[in-house]
């Protein structure tokens, strides 16, 4: 079996949290593929015969699937970034995956004292900061915040070209929902967590 970590311009190095991927060629292994994460690294099984064309194909698929079933939650430690050095990796591989890399935040950090947004941005200055109020929710949650404020470095407002780049993020709409539910339950003294206004309005 051959391995190796994916490299190729037509590969992606890491997955959307920022985990690092590894394509292992198997003679043994004729038409199936598989994916499975091994110690923090997602690792796709392709077949020796793939061309480099087929393996490409087939390492999205499988690191989408991946994604969807939420596998994340057998990898060791925390299945949100823990550190804002964490959250910085993973904002930079969610700009690479969703907008072909064109977001590049200067900073990307935790904070604590945001009581009325879960993030915001400054792009003038090309900062990001996330609200701790985020960290007990659904990581897709948090990769829609960080989408959010990613996007505020491209386009400034809430106007059609900015909802246009969220688009290309499957949980936008249900992550939005979850958001605004959680606000609501909270203005209503349901939950704690903040009070919430447009989630991601930028500085």
């Amino acid at each position: 079996m051959t391995r190796r970590p994916a490299g190729q311009d037509t590969l992606p190095v890491t997955t959307a949290d920022g985990s690092p991927v590894e394509v292992r060629r198997s003679a043994r292994r004729t038409r199936t593929v598989a994916a499975f994460w091994e110690n923090g690294t997602a690792v796709v099984a392709i077949p020796a015969r793939f061309t480099a064309a087929q393996e490409s194909e087939w390492v999205h698929r499988m690191l989408e699937k991946l994604h969807r079933q939420g596998e994340r939650r057998s990898r060791k430690g925390s299945k949100q970034p823990a550190t804002d050095t964490a959250l910085a990796v993973h904002a930079a591989a969610l700009s690479d995956r969703y907008f072909g890399g064109r977001a590049v935040p200067t900073s990307v950090r935790w904070v604590s004292n945001q009581n009325s947004r879960w993030g915001s941005a400054t792009p003038s200055e090309g900062s990001i900061r996330l609200s701790d109020k985020l960290r007990p929710m659904p990581p897709w949650v948090i990769d829609y915040v960080l989408l959010h404020e990613l996007a505020h470095l491209l386009v400034a407002g809430h106007n059609a070209a900015f909802w246009k780049l969220l688009e290309a993020y499957p949980e936008t709409m249900r992550a939005k929902a979850f958001l605004e539910g959680v606000s609501f339950a909270t203005s209503r003294g349901l939950t704690a967590g903040s009070n919430d206004s447009d989630p991601g309005d930028a500085d």
